[in-house]
């Protein structure tokens, strides 16, 4: 075991045959565009600026959840998701890298045999375009995205609906994701949970969750096939 796999905290699990990933903040940091596509958004339309903090709260939401809180007119909060996605289509490729050894640890995984998966509360082309600026479009054999769900995370459904189209068992699942809406989601789901330490969030915020397991770096992901 390398010196950062053993730094992850592992627990006894059935080796997994589906590995399912979340998107922004755990194969890709694209935080810092998301908090600038809101604070324009907000801009834009005349509305009180909030902090990067109340943002990340929301995060790992699809955009209709975090821009309720200003409207409940269909029309409105359409129109301040345009404004959104305008701002982020337009800087992604510049603002937006894949975390390093991401794809070197799914290479890693999907050589040994195991499934792979999105779970996103991205709509579909955001994932997609997000996935092929990683060099990772070919790396998943199921998208869940929350254009494509009734119920985004945290509630099971986007999970539920990834393992059941790969026609899996929750109970040798893994959902590895950066905030506690994927925990939630997952745990939920009933499949095990593994927290991606190296996005926008610390241990003290997803510890409430309970994670099975804590990784601390892209380079332990392999370890869960130990």
């Amino acid at each position: 075991m390398t010196p950062s796999a053993a730094a992850a905290t592992f627990v006894p699990m059935p080796r997994p045959r589906i590995i399912l990933f979340d998107l922004d903040g755990t194969l890709i940091d694209s935080v810092r565009l998301i908090l600038d596509s809101y604070h324009h958004t907000l801009r834009s339309h005349g509305l009180p600026p909030r902090t990067d903090e109340d943002w990340l709260r929301g995060l790992g939401t699809p955009l209709i959840v975090q821009f309720s809180d200003w409207s409940s007119d269909p029309a409105t909060l359409q129109a301040l998701i345009a404004t959104y996605r305008e701002y982020n289509l337009e800087h992604h490729d510049r603002m937006v890298s894949v975390y390093p050894g991401v794809v070197a640890a799914v290479t890693a995984i999907r050589a040994a045999g195991v499934r792979t998966g999105l779970v996103t509360s991205k709509n579909r082309s955001g994932a997609l375009r997000g996935l092929a600026l990683a060099g990772m479009e070919q790396m998943m054999d199921v998208l869940v995205c929350a254009d494509e769900v009734t119920n985004p995370k945290p509630h099971p459904e986007p999970v539920e609906k990834a393992v059941r189209t790969l026609g899996g068992d929750v109970r040798e699942t893994v959902y590895v994701g950066d905030s506690i809406h994927d925990m939630l989601s997952g745990r939920a789901a009933g499949v095990r949970t593994a927290a991606a330490l190296w996005g926008p969030f610390g241990r003290s915020h997803l510890d409430g969750a309970a994670p099975d397991v804590w990784l601390e770096s892209p380079s332990d992901l392999p370890g869960l096939l130990d």
